[in-house]
């Protein structure tokens, strides 16, 4: 969704117009300031104002990106709608939203991956993924504020990263294997919470959330 801007828009909303163009230009030019003044030009906006947006270099602008895909998924599943639906369906449907954003710009998606893959910037694409799957629990209407809230989200993230690694490899109509592949990490994460459930029942059993963890990033063939 393109940003309506003012006259006189500030930095932080030059960010926002810009952010959601930035995919269509980075598949072609690399996550780089010639995406950006492509972006700007798109929106009429001077570039090397809009280059003091960025400052951060690329993984500013694929964060930029990334926040721009978590509010088109808000925009797309508003509460009244997720509302109406089971817990899993809730999860599945903000997952796949995701995946159609994006769609259109996975080779920006490959190279973003391949840039946030690199050792100085683990941490924060780590950051990145934590902030996508705690707004996903939110949407979906999780307010856990103890132990489930970082284990929710610590499986969901290993469950996107896993996804998006089988989905920009995807040739398949409707992207059928990546959809595949997601129901069979949902319900991992689905039997993960009922195990948490009858843990915390019986007080007697920890279930270890690294192995699972594992087990999602990496699943058995």
């Amino acid at each position: 969704m393109i940003q309506t801007l003012p006259e006189d828009p500030t930095l932080d909303e030059i960010r926002i117009a810009i952010a959601p163009l930035l995919g269509s230009h980075a598949a072609f030019d690399g996550w780089n300031e010639t995406a950006v003044r492509a972006a700007a030009s798109d929106l009429n906006l001077d570039g090397d104002i809009a280059m003091l947006a960025f400052k951060g270099g690329a993984m500013d602008m694929i964060d930029a990106w990334i926040d721009s895909i978590d509010a088109e998924m808000g925009r797309r599943l508003p509460p009244e709608k997720l509302n109406a639906m089971k817990i899993r369906a809730r999860i599945t449907a903000l997952l796949s939203s995701r995946l159609e954003i994006m769609a259109a710009d996975k080779e920006a998606l490959r190279r973003a991956m391949a840039i946030m893959a690199m050792p100085s910037n683990i941490v924060a694409a780590a950051r990145m993924g934590w902030r996508s799957a705690d707004r996903m629990w939110r949407l979906a209407g999780d307010s856990a504020s103890d132990f489930n809230h970082y284990t929710k989200r610590m499986t969901l993230s290993a469950v996107y990263g896993s996804t998006l690694a089988v989905f920009i490899n995807d040739d398949s109509a409707d992207f059928a294997e990546t959809r595949a592949f997601l129901d069979r990490r949902i319900e991992n994460i689905m039997q993960f919470e009922k195990v948490k459930a009858q843990a915390k029942a019986r007080q007697d059993y920890v279930p270890s959330l690294s192995r699972f963890i594992g087990r999602l990033r990496y699943p058995p063939r």
